[in-house]
């Protein structure tokens, strides 16, 4: 009997021991991506039934202590999990660069969002205000339209109304009253390798929002407002 038992439970053990392994790659991609750990899990294993898999996620959950570990491999790995969408972008104003992933199929990552409100700060003042997530979908849909893993080069993304108003006032007519920019819904960019018109098309074709061209000052504005394009 003692012996039954002792085999039943190595059974048992060697089960979870193979769950485990066949779970961990997703579940580390997981809690670095920073995905609510009950939506991550339910999503892991499609052919386990949800009451047997919410059971065991207490218990894979404790391996987050020994994932959380090895940060720069995690990065360098994250942009392969399925349905993630990445975007990458240098600021002409301040010489930062940022690469990352802000998206993961439905779920998008607040610590990413977070990161990109900050990068994309008022660069006059520095304020930092929230970034419409549509505009990122928007600069992704871009990006695979032009067929390019170029970084956005970033004229202007936040700005605060004091800033707004003060280049009213001093840039010559063509900043908006109402800019969307004050909302976090317009960025003002061009991408190396690609002609500024090319840029101007594929976002007139997306349909997706405001288009502007401004081909003296080298750049193209988007928003996700509504559709609408001026500037030629």
């Amino acid at each position: 009997m003692l012996a039954a038992a002792v085999s039943h439970s190595q059974a048992g053990f060697t089960k979870k021991y193979w769950l485990v392994q066949a779970l961990l790659p997703k579940i580390k991609n997981c809690l670095f991506l920073a995905i609510a750990p009950q939506a991550c899990m339910m999503n892991l294993a499609p052919d386990t039934s949800r009451r047997t898999f919410l059971h065991n996620t207490a218990k894979l959950a404790a391996l987050g202590g020994l994932l959380a570990v090895g940060s720069g491999s995690a990065l360098a790995s994250v942009k392969n999990v399925k349905n993630s969408r990445s975007l990458a972008f240098e600021h002409l104003h301040t010489n930062e660069h940022l690469s990352l992933v802000y998206a993961v199929g439905d779920s998008l990552l607040p610590r990413a969002l977070g990161r990109l409100d900050l990068f994309l700060r008022d660069h006059y003042s520095g304020d930092v205000g929230s970034m419409d997530p549509q505009l990122f979908d928007l600069l992704y849909r871009l990006r695979m339209a032009l067929g390019t893993r170029e970084p956005f080069q970033i004229i202007s993304g936040y700005r605060s109304p004091n800033t707004n108003g003060r280049l009213r006032q001093t840039g010559g007519g063509g900043v908006a009253k109402k800019s969307l920019h004050m909302e976090g819904k317009a960025i003002d960019l061009r991408l190396p390798g690609v002609a500024l018109v090319d840029l101007r098309d594929a976002a007139l074709s997306l349909q997706a929002g405001g288009v502007g061209f401004y081909p003296n000052d080298n750049f193209v504005h988007v928003d996700t407002g509504a559709v609408r394009s001026w500037g030629g």
